[in-house]
């Protein structure tokens, strides 16, 4: 039985609209004409309320356009009409207004995959299935794609959000061609790093440093070597790792060129097994506090990257009774310091509170590709099969910082539909498309249809029926 709505949820919704129309408005430069910019505002409003799938031609039939030429619609995406690149740099300097200066801009970065079923689909290849199991792995049809999200301060409690920046091709060689040249996850990596990082000095944040965090597919020397300058990593890497100590000044004259490396370091899970110099720290994680039992080493070097010192991060694992938790190791970008030495860009605690955080990527690719319903688009136009997936990924952005700005990052301003569950601490996605829905559908107008658990059902659909069609007529008059 659905409640009606009250006034404090009519209230909570409502502000929704204002920054959403505020954030709108500041991507209208991105557009160099007035018609694409109000067109693609009204996609964004429609794939809040396609609830089948979100392809183009639904989004339209949700929106009303029935009787109308789709073909302006399409070339939005296929001449195209929106420039991508625009409006990221515009998302980007529209988040520092969240993210204050005095601390690092941190980023996520995963490679995702987007399923297809066409063997012709440009940028389509089979690629590894993420849902078959480690000891029987098998093959689909997919585009991959490099993600780059911000992410957002943490919270006292421990919240954050994802807003994705940059949705990007990185398709193997083996891939459909496409407009874009093939390329690994790493160097997608680095090329978008180094966009960020210019972005961030033309807004202004030239001081601010950079924090990238990923998986290990981003341990590779070429990267390492890569970053760009007032950018830091934090990497996790694998345990047979080879480590290799800073070369030691020679004792005397010595001829040839000077050493690159210096002795070769214990592996990292070879560091588990002593028993001095642990650390304790209690990370803040979505609501609760984590307890960890970590221990910082180096700086090392790794081959190939001689010039770029790194730190160790060792987590030792947990096994008790109703907590699991393996070991993990981390690689972190080291920084130079006034005395000649190298350090951590962050204290270790504050790392580690990142490297946790970077599950909220994860959440961010549940939500677009189950919910938002990313890639199911069938554009089959070299130039419109990547852009449009880059535009839902924007407007998804721009939805959830409209939210952040309105109800924060903690908190359920509205409340459940039913009566056995309070609400969350800190609101879903789920919250927040249903709350776009009664901000513009005015819910508080709304009356429960069904009263009670009767026997009249075919009378209550007998008597909707015309009611639904006066409502549609006077809709069109």
């Amino acid at each position: 039985m659905m409640e009606p709505t009250t006034e404090r949820e009519e209230s909570a919704a409502a502000p929704l609209l204002v920054c959403l129309q505020e954030l709108l408005a500041a991507f209208r430069p991105a557009f160099r004409q007035e018609r694409p910019y109000r067109r693609c505002v009204a996609l964004v409003l429609g794939s809040v309320f396609a609830f089948a799938r979100h392809t183009l031609s639904q989004v339209l039939l949700t929106l009303g356009v029935t009787e109308q030429d789709w073909s302006a619609w399409y070339r939005l995406f296929r001449t195209p009409r929106v420039d991508v690149d625009a409006l990221a740099a515009e998302l980007v300097r529209q988040t520092l207004a969240e993210i204050p200066a005095s601390g690092p801009y941190v980023v996520a970065m995963d490679g995702v995959q987007v399923p297809r079923w066409s063997l012709k689909l440009p940028g389509t290849s089979w690629l590894k299935a993420p849902r078959t199991p480690k000891w029987k792995p098998g093959i689909h049809r997919a585009q991959r794609y490099f993600h780059l999200a911000a992410l957002l301060p943490i919270t006292e409690h421990g919240y954050s959000r994802a807003l994705p920046l940059r949705w990007v091709p990185a398709f193997p060689p083996k891939a459909v061609p496409s407009r874009t040249p093939a390329r690994t996850e790493a160097q997608a990596a680095e090329a978008e790093l180094l966009w960020t990082r210019r972005q961030l000095d033309a807004a202004g944040r030239a001081d601010q440093r950079l924090l990238a965090v990923g998986d290990s597919s981003y341990d590779t020397a070429d990267l390492w070597t890569g970053l760009p300058p007032r950018t830091a990593m934090v990497a996790r890497c694998a345990k047979n790792r080879a480590l290799f100590r800073l070369p030691e000044p020679p004792a005397g004259p010595r001829r040839g060129a000077p050493r690159k490396y210096g002795a070769r370091a214990p592996v990292p899970p070879d560091w588990l097994q002593q028993r001095a110099g642990w650390q304790h720290a209690l990370v803040p994680v979505r609501g609760r506090s984590i307890p960890l039992r970590y221990r910082v080493e180096g700086p090392f070097l790794v081959k190939k990257a001689p010039t770029r010192p790194l730190f160790l991060l060792v987590v030792a694992g947990v096994r008790q009774r109703r907590v699991r938790r393996e070991a993990t190791f981390w690689l972190v970008s080291a920084v130079p310091t006034e005395d000649g030495g190298w350090a951590l860009p962050l204290s270790a605690p504050a790392v580690l509170g990142w490297a946790w955080q970077r599950w909220e990527i994860e959440v961010c690719h549940r939500e677009l590709k189950a919910g938002f319903g990313l890639g199911e688009p069938q554009c089959w136009n070299p130039t419109a099969t990547e852009v449009v997936v880059a535009w839902q990924a924007w407007a998804y952005a721009v939805l959830v910082l409209a939210g952040v700005r309105a109800w924060g990052l903690e908190g359920a301003p509205l409340h459940p539909p039913g009566r056995w569950w309070p609400g969350a601490p800190r609101w879903s996605l789920g919250t927040l498309w249903r709350g776009y829905r009664q901000a513009l559908w005015h819910c508080g107008d709304f009356q429960p249809v069904c009263t009670a658990t009767t026997d009249d059902w075919w009378l209550i659909h007998a008597r909707n029926g015309p009611l639904g069609n006066a409502i549609t007529a006077s809709l069109r008059a």
